[in-house]
């Protein structure tokens, strides 16, 4: 109960400032039929409400006051309206229809997850290029502070160099496991999210294009990391590239016979990746052989030499 007063006291006070008295008893009410009744999501809750009350109280949009422009670090709080400028770091696979886009977005201060609702109906962003992520929520999942743009959100993008924090990493580790959606594997040539069996999970089925990963896990001794090793970081390791792929795929009548090929030569084998920790994944810029022989040889000569 305690929370659904504080997210009703940071709904009005968006509107005091317009001078706007809502009826915090209403408000309250609402927050609690959506979020125990229903079971919503606390930020949908939060969007639900306020645009309730724009539309009870007659608010024209264009006086609602403007959410503040913060910085990543900033960002400690869900249920929060803000906007940002900030750099698209790495966009992810979503196997949710309800989602549009999802992944890492940066400023200078930090790296935070970012969720576009596919019911927003707001453009796609690209890796690399620079927005302003006007009037979106901050939530929390897993622990883990994120951003959702919905529809009284707005990405615009700038003409601007937003700088990353420094904080790349060099890991020392043996790859001791190799996850689904990897090897060779179909893009949806609309969206470019990763299909199952011809399937995109946002268009149905389409048309799709091949491309080469690998979605692994790299233990150092001490912690594991998850890690993407795209087509060049595969061809440096392993002298298969896309076209070699395809034609491995081609002569076994097996597209799984590249993951298979993949698993035999890279698994167990220790590497050296330098990337940036952004969220969930270690996002690898460089990879290299570090040792001819595998994880459990290692082991084995650790035990004879003792």
């Amino acid at each position: 109960m305690e929370r659904v007063e504080e997210l009703a006291d940071q709904i009005l006070s968006q509107f005091a400032g317009l001078g706007y008295e809502i009826n915090r008893d209403e408000v309250i009410k609402r927050l609690k039929l959506l979020l125990y009744e229903f079971k919503v999501p606390e930020s949908e809750a939060v969007r639900t409400v306020r645009n309730w009350i724009i539309k009870e109280y007659g608010i024209p949009r264009e006086k609602v006051v403007e959410a503040p422009l913060v910085k990543i670090k900033d960002i400690t709080k869900p249920g929060q309206w803000v906007s940002l400028k900030a750099k698209v770091v790495q966009i992810w696979d979503s196997t949710s229809p309800s989602v549009s886009q999802v992944g890492l977005i940066g400023d200078e201060t930090g790296i935070i997850k970012f969720v576009i609702w596919a019911k927003s109906g707001k453009g796609e962003v690209e890796e690399g290029k620079c927005y302003l992520f006007k009037n979106v929520v901050t939530d929390s999942f897993q622990g883990r502070m994120q951003i959702n743009v919905g529809r009284t959100s707005e990405i615009v993008e700038i003409d601007e160099d937003i700088q990353l924090p420094p904080r790349e990493i060099e890991v020392i580790g043996a790859l001791v496991a190799i996850q689904q959606n990897s090897g060779l594997i179909q893009r949806c040539e609309q969206c470019h999210r990763v299909m199952t069996k011809g399937i995109c999970p946002i268009h149905g089925k389409v048309k799709g294009y091949d491309d080469l990963r690998v979605k692994g896990v790299l233990d150092d001794g001490e912690n594991v990391y998850e890690i993407i090793l795209n087509e060049g970081n595969i061809k440096d390791l392993t002298g298969i590239d896309l076209e070699k792929a395809k034609q491995i795929a081609s002569e076994r009548l097996d597209r799984n016979a590249v993951l298979s090929e993949l698993k035999r030569i890279l698994l167990g084998r220790y590497f050296k990746v330098a990337g940036v920790r952004g969220g969930r994944y270690l996002l690898v810029r460089r990879v290299e052989k570090i040792l001819g022989v595998k994880a459990d040889e290692v082991d084995k000569l650790l035990e004879v030499l003792a």
